[in-house]
């Protein structure tokens, strides 16, 4: 299992906008679209990387916890398709469908999003406050399959808390680790 980390964004990065499919509606969704009235949480996410299957309950349990606090969550998904077929927008419907995701999970058929997000890894995450300024980028929590530590989300769950408490979110922040973004060759 490959272990790629995060190339950690610069703090304060504004974010980028994007328009992109959402898997379950059909409809093309604008980072307007999805973004949160107090925070936005983006995360780079796939069908097949152990990485993201061993977080995926967390992330909708925090989804549904912070969304009424005015926190929106969006996935979205930038691998090569045609060499990782599961990876598709059929299957990120069922995939979305049978986690029961409460957010919109968007394809990136360019794959011009992630670049613009320096993305790099499944599971990637970006926490942007109310004015879509970057404060905090990094991994979920210590958890990876196989570590046998708990899948808590302290690390993001601390960010959000601060960001909902205006109180300043440390900047030691540790870069997520997962499988590398499948990148088109041609």
């Amino acid at each position: 299992m490959a272990q790629t980390p995060s190339n950690m964004l610069p703090l304060g990065t504004k974010a980028p906008g994007f328009k992109l499919l959402d898997t379950v509606s059909g409809e093309q969704l604008t980072l307007d679209d999805c973004k949160g009235v107090k925070g936005t949480v983006i995360m780079f996410i796939c069908n097949h990387c152990p990485f993201v299957i061993h977080v995926n309950s967390k992330l909708v349990e925090l989804a549904k916890e912070y969304k009424s606090k005015g926190i929106n969550f969006v996935a979205i998904s930038s691998n090569d398709v045609e060499k990782y077929p599961q990876d598709g927008p059929k299957f990120m419907k069922e995939r979305a469908i049978d986690e029961v995701y409460i957010f919109p999970y968007l394809y990136d058929s360019s794959q011009n999003v992630a670049k613009a997000y320096d993305a790099a890894c499944t599971p990637d995450f970006y926490v942007f406050d109310s004015h879509l300024e970057l404060v905090y980028r990094g991994q979920l929590d210590d958890s990876r399959p196989g570590n046998d530590i708990p899948v808590t989300g302290k690390d993001i769950v601390n960010a959000l808390n601060a960001l909902l408490n205006n109180q300043p979110i440390s900047e030691d922040q540790k870069p997520s680790i997962g499988c590398n973004i499948k990148w088109r060759t041609s």
